[in-house]
């Protein structure tokens, strides 16, 4: 063949054309699709049947679609573990665990009985026909993604049912080839539930605490991600060893590293962008690749055949999600979501059509014949594209009807400020704050160094320069701009109260190393004059290790914590890094306190494992100590002298923490505390004004009689 003069042999074998090929269908597909309206993995898949060996015969579908065609559906399910919200996948599990039977054991009776009765194929090829028709292939979740609503519960159900149905299906595949096996009997079982049990185990068990000592000790961002592939092709290569499927696996993996890897950080953007970039469109077109448009011309029969898969497989994943909708009275945009993620079918098919083409039942006969075959690739095709329409559809209508502004009541002013000055702390810093910005405004995170104008002025600023370009670099790897601005001053603090005043800043983060002398620092002159100089949020934080290895976070509150006018504002704060982390969070307050906390949480973060515990007395702290662990992060709320939740005792805090929390990551936070001290009270909300005025009336009614006296 001749292309504009030059011979070209189809298909193309030159690596570097295969590449450039594969490249331009990755970057152009999308655009035509986003033209036409169209998901842009129907895109890649109908590209990939253009392309290959039963469409224009320019690729051929060789070694390197398949190795990356599996490490782009590992890719799939490591991203389902790592996104799924652990803490609202354990209040719905139960639900996931009924659809999740739901959308495999309605599924599975249709196909068999359809297969055995209606296509008249044999017993073995019908129970395999109905394995594929049961499990399901998050194929259309990057969609989910894009529109940010993977907490949404019908997502958080769907995943639950694809790791039940897949799971199951598999176990089911499991079964076939042992009872084709000759040899097979009891024993085969046992040895099979041993080996599931031992990998189960050996995962759940190994994985977390492999992840967080290693995380901790080495913060190299390429050294990490390449830790985590390592971890999933571990995991599916163990899995295939237990006679499980590698997805499996990589799905597990997923799961037990979801609570180390933050979803606002670099690393999970990593993760994405290089899995969306490269390996997941690879599956896409390979995936397009093995369809066999040209079946539909062989004759009727083969034709029906297709025509009754695809519609089994459309009804059947429409039943559960119709079903789960009038049981627990769900929307029909949820309904759609249900449906539109568990309808694709694709890695567990295409795992399951691969065993059948190989499996010999009889000399010359496999267990999955080329009829089957055919149609099940025609299944896996439409299947993606269903799904991918009805996610698109869902996933649109729902964010629009999540979006409201109400919602966003905590750290709605200003940006985050982020004070450098040790490079060691810059890392930690950067961390905490994308985890405690708000999302919803532009521009949420700035990073400042402030350099003495003395003789070494000049030194101080290249350093703190070099230590704002770190931030900024660790900032865009999550995809967050950063701005940032460097300044000499004669004081420090005067620096960062000029700052916060300039760019209208709603909190500010200072750091501390973990070697300095705590007693000193944490009330040394810069944060003094800080503390004085704004009213606005101010944390002090020394953090240890990572926040991401954080298996805890205790909060201790002070009693009237609820009458500050930034009471919201912090625990808004804390909840975004409950709910990044994935970590429990306890909190130690009075009895009135904790109450408008705990309605806070349930009301706008329901997702947040919250526990809570008195703390009447703040002398109380110290009992403290046998609760903090090593790798837990300890919050202690103070307040500003002269403002209403402040207490003496708060000046012992410098040496209890230097003395009893010397090993602990901590952070001191000062919440909001606008105007006079006289005005706080009245900025609050009138339950809050009204307790103040009965505790002052209570006040003024004693002087009076000691005045009588």
């Amino acid at each position: 063949m001749e292309w504009f003069g030059l011979n070209v042999h189809l298909p193309v074998s030159d690596p570097t054309w295969i590449f450039f090929l594969v490249l331009a269908i990755i970057l152009f597909a999308p655009l035509l699709m986003s033209r036409l309206h169209i998901p842009h993995i129907i895109g890649l898949i109908l590209a990939g049947l253009i392309v290959g060996p039963y469409g224009l015969n320019m690729l051929e579908r060789d070694s390197s679609f398949e190795l990356f065609g599996k490490v782009g559906i590992y890719y799939y399910m490591l991203m389902a573990g790592l996104e799924l919200d652990l803490p609202n996948f354990a209040r719905h599990r139960r639900r996931g665990i009924l659809i999740g039977q739901l959308t495999f054991s309605i599924p599975f009776l249709m196909g068999w009985s359809i297969g055995l009765y209606v296509l008249h194929l044999p017993l073995l090829t019908s129970i395999l026909l109905a394995c594929i028709i049961s499990s399901h292939t998050l194929v259309s979740y990057p969609i989910v993604g894009r529109y940010g609503v993977e907490k949404d519960v019908s997502v958080v159900l769907s995943i639950v049912a694809t790791a039940f149905a897949v799971f199951t299906a598999l176990l089911i595949l499991a079964g076939i080839v042992g009872a084709h096996d000759a040899g097979s009997d009891g024993w085969f079982w046992v040895g099979f539930c041993a080996k599931f049990l031992l990998y189960v185990g050996t995962i759940i068990y190994a994985f977390p605490r492999l992840g967080r000592w290693f995380f901790r000790r080495y913060n190299d961002n390429v050294m990490q991600y390449i830790f985590v592939l390592a971890l999933v092709f571990l995991s599916a290569a163990l899995a295939e060893l237990a006679g499980l499927e590698g997805l499996l696996g990589a799905f597990l993996t997923g799961l037990v590293i979801n609570r180390l890897i933050p979803k606002v950080s670099p690393l999970m953007n990593r993760i994405e962008f290089v899995g969306n970039a490269l390996f997941i469109p690879y599956f896409l077109i390979g995936v397009g690749m093995i369809i066999n448009i040209r079946v539909l011309a062989e004759g009727s029969d083969s034709l029906w055949l297709m025509l009754v898969m695809v519609l089994t497989a459309t009804v059947s994943k429409w039943v559960p999600a119709f079903l789960m909708q009038k049981l627990f009275g769900m929307s029909a945009d949820s309904r759609r979501m249900m449906f539109g993620l568990t309808n694709a079918h694709a890695a567990g098919a295409l795992a399951m059509v691969m065993i059948g083409t190989k499996m010999e039942i009889a000399p010359g006969q496999y267990l999955m014949s080329d009829a089957v075959l055919n149609g099940t690739v025609m299944v896996i095709l439409l299947s993606c594209i269903i799904s991918s329409l009805a996610t698109e559809q869902a996933a649109r209508d729902i964010a629009m009807s999540d979006a409201s502004p109400d919602e966003n009541r905590g750290s709605s002013h200003g940006r985050c400020l982020i004070t450098y000055s040790n490079p060691a702390t810059v890392e930690v810093l950067t961390q905490l704050a994308m985890m405690i910005r708000n999302p919803h405004i532009p521009d949420s995170m700035m990073g400042l160094s402030v350099a003495y104008d003395d003789e070494k002025g000049e030194k101080r600023l290249a350093q703190g320069k070099q230590n704002l370009a770190q931030a900024e670099k660790i900032a865009a790897a999550a995809d967050i701009r950063m701005l940032t601005v460097s300044r000499v001053s004669n004081n420090i603090a005067s620096g960062i109260v000029h700052t916060v005043k300039e760019y209208d800043v709603g909190e500010v983060v200072i750091g501390l190393h973990h070697k300095a002398n705590i007693a000193d620092s944490f009330f040394g002159l810069i944060v003094e004059n800080l503390l004085k100089g704004t009213y606005r949020e101010v944390m002090v934080a020394r953090c240890l290790m990572p926040p991401g290895t954080w298996r805890k976070v205790i909060v201790a509150v002070p009693p009237k914590a609820e009458y500050e006018v930034g009471f919201y504002k912090w625990l808004e704060h804390l909840c975004r890094i409950g709910e990044q982390l994935g970590c429990r969070m306890h909190f130690h307050a009075p009895a009135e306190t904790r109450r408008y906390i705990s309605d806070y949480i349930a009301q706008l973060h329901e997702n947040v494992r919250a526990e809570y515990s008195d703390l009447d007395d703040w002398d109380d702290l110290l009992l403290l100590t046998g609760e903090v662990n090593y790798d837990h992060l300890l919050v202690i709320v103070s307040a500003r002298q002269g403002f209403i939740s402040y207490a003496p005792s708060f000046e012992r805090l410098p040496m209890q923490i230097s003395k009893y929390f010397n090993n602990n990551s901590v952070l001191l936070l000062y919440p909001d505390q606008k105007g006079d001290p006289q005005e706080n009270v009245s900025l609050f909300n009138p339950v809050h004004r009204a307790t103040a005025t009965h505790e002052m009336s209570g006040w003024l009614s004693k002087l009076s009689s000691l005045v009588k006296r």
